[in-house]
Parts: C-alpha cells; structure tokens; sequence
C-alpha cells in the first residue's frame, strides 16, 4: 500500500468501528430492557472476549513467524486498566441516556467528549491539535449541544441543562473521553515495547481490557442481581450479535488509537451519528425535530474539517 494509503488507513477504520457500535447499540438498546442496564453493559464485553481472542490468534497464525509475545510493562497495563474501568462507566450512562431520548439523539449525547478528549490528550498524552482540528471540534461540539436540548428546544430554562438525559449525556462524554485517553496511552506504550503493528497493538489492547471488564463486571453482576449471570445466558442470540459487534469495534478503534491521535479519532467517529440516524428512522422510525437537523448539520461540517486538516 502507498505511503498515502497508509496515512488514510485510519479513516477507513475508524468508519468501520462507527458502523459497527452503530449495531452494537441497536442491539443493546433492546437488550437494557430485557436484563438490566449493568448486564447488558457486561454483554459488550463477555460475549465480544472470544472473538477478540480469536482475532488475536488469527493475526500470529497469519502474520509473520518471528513475531513474539509482548513483555507488557506495568504502565501499559495501567493504562489499559484506565481505559477499561472508564469504558465500562460511559457504556452504562450511554445505555441510560438512552431510556431519556430517541435512539440518535442519545447516542449523539456521548459525543461531549470531543473536546474533552482534547483536553485529557493534551494534559496526558501532549498531543496537541492544530488550529483547524481544534474549529472542528468546537463545531461539532455545539451541534452536539444542539442535539442535547429538550424536544421544545427550551435553550434558556433550567430543565434544558439539568435533564436526565443532559447529565446522563456529560457524564458518559467525559467517561469515554478519559477511556479514550488510556487506550491511547496504553497504544503508544505498547509501541515502546516493540510492537509496532497497529492491528497487534489492537488486538492485545482489546483482548486485555475486555478481559478485565468481563472479569469484574461478571463478579459484581452474579453477587449483586438476584438472577445473576442467568438472563444474558438466556438471551445469547441478541448478546451475541452485541458482542460480535462490540468486538469488532473495539478492535477498529484501538487499531485506530494505534495509527492516530486521539482527538482527531474520536472527532471523526462522530460519523456514528449519521449512521445512528438510519437506524432510528428505517427501524425505531424515530424522527429528528428541525433543530436536531441543524445540530447534526454542525457536526457533519466538523468532520468534514477534521478530514481536511489531515
């Protein structure tokens, strides 16, 4: 592949990664009302484990011979432990937004995280974006904030910023936004230590942290739900279309951490808007008020701009 190819690589995973988060909320979104929001947060993970793990192995039977098993560094591993204890919090507060507002405007909500990411990037990572990467941000941002705003678009009044859905929106922004940050950081760690294939870096950092989730999420479900583990076992044909799907973002958007910064990886992913917009409209036949048309119009032109920086 040619050296430009390669430097666009990242767009194409990560519109990947967007289309399929896109299922995997469809299909956790039916799924919160059968089990519980933390099991069908727990799903995600569980049941997107084996098929990172056989992705993992795919790769080594693949790839080439000589390849070794990493020596993973304590900083590395923290960094994971961080992404995974973050992506697990925002997960539970998208799957509650959810229950407030439409299907494409709750996940628009999670978007906050833009410029937050920014933030956390540039005080952790030093990744600094560029004067345009930073107007695109802000312009998606308000088209998020757009998006945000009760159905009557009540800008000036209290129940605006302080509705369930708002809260529950901040909350998993900046949740996704720390999460983001330590897969980045567990990305570039991991290339220290002599991995330098983005789609290994991926594999390992998503067969890692699912590991720690499932683990945990999997304990605290089975002493604190009456029923334990057994409802998501009942329900293995919808969780395992989550799963799969879960995985299979995961595993775009941590190669994705490994070929580019975080900021522009996340700016760009709010595409999964546009994608949940379909959805809401050909299956939950959801509509968008004239308002949330002109918030997502905002966005589209961040994205557009975020491209062009590149």
């Amino acid at each position: 592949m040619s050296g430009i190819g390669m430097e666009y690589l990242w767009v194409g995973v990560v519109l990947f990664a967007a289309a399929a988060q896109t299922v995997r909320n469809t299909a956790q979104r039916s799924l919160t009302a059968q089990v519980g929001t933390l099991p069908a947060t727990l799903v995600r993970f569980l049941y997107g484990l084996p098929f990172a793990a056989v992705y993992l192995l795919a790769l080594y039977a693949l790839g080439d011979p000589s390849l070794v098993l990493p020596k993973f560094s304590a900083a590395y591993l923290g960094w994971i432990a961080l992404g995974a204890f973050f992506q697990v919090a925002a997960t539970a507060a998208l799957l509650m937004a959810m229950k407030e507002r439409n299907f494409a405007v709750a996940v628009t909500l999670s978007k906050t995280e833009v410029l937050q990411v920014a933030l956390f990037a540039a005080m952790f990572l030093h990744e600094l974006p560029t004067r345009l990467a930073l107007l695109a941000m802000v312009l998606a941002t308000v088209g998020v904030l757009m998006l945000s705003l009760p159905p009557r678009g009540q800008l000036f009044t209290l129940s605006a910023w302080t509705s369930k859905s708002s809260v529950y929106g901040l909350i998993c922004g900046a949740c996704f936004a720390l999460a983001t940050v330590g897969f980045r950081g567990g990305a570039v760690e991991i290339a220290t230590l002599g991995v330098s294939s983005p789609w290994l870096s991926g594999a390992w950092g998503v067969l890692i942290a699912q590991t720690m989730q499932s683990v945990v999420m999997s304990a605290w479900i089975a002493r604190t739900h009456e029923q334990g583990l057994r409802p998501i076992f009942k329900a293995w044909r919808i969780s395992l279309l989550a799963g799969s799907m879960g995985a299979a973002a995961s595993l775009a958007w941590f190669t994705a951490y490994a070929m580019q910064g975080a900021a522009a990886v996340r700016t760009l992913g709010m595409v999964e808007v546009v994608f949940s917009y379909i959805v809401s409209r050909k299956v939950f036949s959801e509509k968008l008020s004239p308002t949330e048309k002109l918030g997502m119009a905002l966005m589209m032109l961040g994205l557009v701009l975020i491209c062009l920086q590149l």
